[in-house]
């Protein structure tokens, strides 16, 4: 299990890589260049900046997270080809710096969802993002795109792009006469498209689940059960087709039994990354985000941790959003003090998981 850390970057988080390096155990960071538009072209010059900048603090960086995806890509538009030669040229250009996984999403309009970016948690008076389908109510996607903005701290969200959501209203209208099929049709195509390259220079694209895990504002949404996946890795027959599964996205749907999940991809080698948080329920739809403890959530942090061990043990980890604690101050979900807890309670867990396996040997 190779533990990792998302960090956006010197002039865009509040984390530096200095404290990245100091948290035990960790042996690289997820990488994002949160300032680029989907599908425009990373370039080697941005590439080996960031990726040098990295290594240079004694850090990896074999996975690079939020490659997106065009909008005309995913509604299956003329134009999608340009967008997919684009993403094409993108892979080749990481492949170069040692990139060996590129997570992504093709989640329509909406990377992930939350009505609150700070909610205070009574117990502990810390606060982490938050969402309650009810708290909705007659707000439509412009309005949950502005109190979103007005709630990140003067911060970038990923998968929340000005640039994309500037066409908002023209996007979801288009949506209105896409299904779940022709979406997953247009997924197909796209994977058609970017795989060979994928297979040429030796990267592997790793689907991120929907977040929360069911449709939303009408969108269709075709990444967030255990079938759902099934289905995804059926369109294209390549190893280097394969799954970023996220505990707490998945989680946010109680029937999804994220331990089973992961064993079943993970015996099919199909799971090139994971990001492991936990989730605590508070009733229909409705959760926040715990620390990564068990009790905290519920989730089984154990038996997801086990379930890597026992089929997927060389993969790249990283703990996914964490609470603000200790009147910490930064982009929401993306403090340094909660999620470096979380990664010394993960290596915890797989200390004692190894241990114990060894022993019974």
């Amino acid at each position: 299990m190779k533990m990792t850390f998302r960090w956006f970057g010197e002039h865009s988080d509040t984390v530096t890589l200095r404290q990245i390096k100091q948290i035990p155990g960790m042996t690289g960071i997820m990488g994002f260049l949160d300032y680029k538009a989907a599908s425009e072209v990373w370039t080697e010059a941005e590439i080996a900046a960031y990726i040098g900048g990295v290594k240079a603090a004694g850090l990896d960086c074999d996975v690079i997270e939020s490659v997106n995806v065009h909008e005309d890509i995913k509604m299956g538009l003329p134009t999608r080809d340009q967008y997919i030669e684009n993403y094409c040229i993108t892979i080749r250009n990481l492949a170069k710096y040692g990139v060996r996984v590129i997570v992504y999403n093709f989640m329509p309009v909406f990377d992930w969802l939350r009505t609150d970016m700070a909610r205070v948690i009574e117990e502990d008076g810390s606060n982490s993002l938050y969402f309650d389908e009810a708290e909705l109510g007659e707000m439509g996607p412009m309005d949950i795109v502005q109190a979103t903005a007005e709630k990140a701290n003067g911060f970038s969200l990923p998968g929340w792009e000005p640039a994309r959501l500037a066409e908002l209203e023209t996007t979801l209208k288009r949506y209105e006469s896409i299904t779940a099929d022709q979406l997953r049709e247009n997924f197909k195509y796209f994977l058609e498209g970017i795989i060979p390259t994928c297979e040429e220079v030796g990267v592997t694209m790793a689907c991120h689940p929907d977040d929360p895990a069911w449709p939303i504002f009408g969108l269709p949404r075709i990444a967030h059960t255990k079938e759902l996946f099934d289905q995804i890795i059926d369109l294209v027959d390549s190893p280097h087709h394969a799954l970023c599964l996220c505990s707490g996205s998945l989680g946010s749907n109680l029937q999804n039994d994220i331990p089973a999940i992961v064993r079943h991809f993970g015996q099919m080698g199909r799971i090139a990354c994971m990001h492991i948080r936990n989730v605590k329920h508070l009733g229909h739809r409705k959760f926040r985000e715990s620390s990564h403890l068990s009790t905290d959530g519920d989730l089984d942090m154990y038996e997801i941790v086990k379930a890597v061990y026992e089929t997927c043990p060389d993969i790249y980890v990283r703990p996914d959003h964490g609470r603000m604690i200790w009147d910490e101050m930064g982009r929401p979900g993306y403090g340094l003090y909660d999620r470096a807890l979380g990664v010394t309670y993960l290596n915890g867990l797989y200390e004692a998981i190894e241990k114990n396996s060894k022993r019974q040997k």
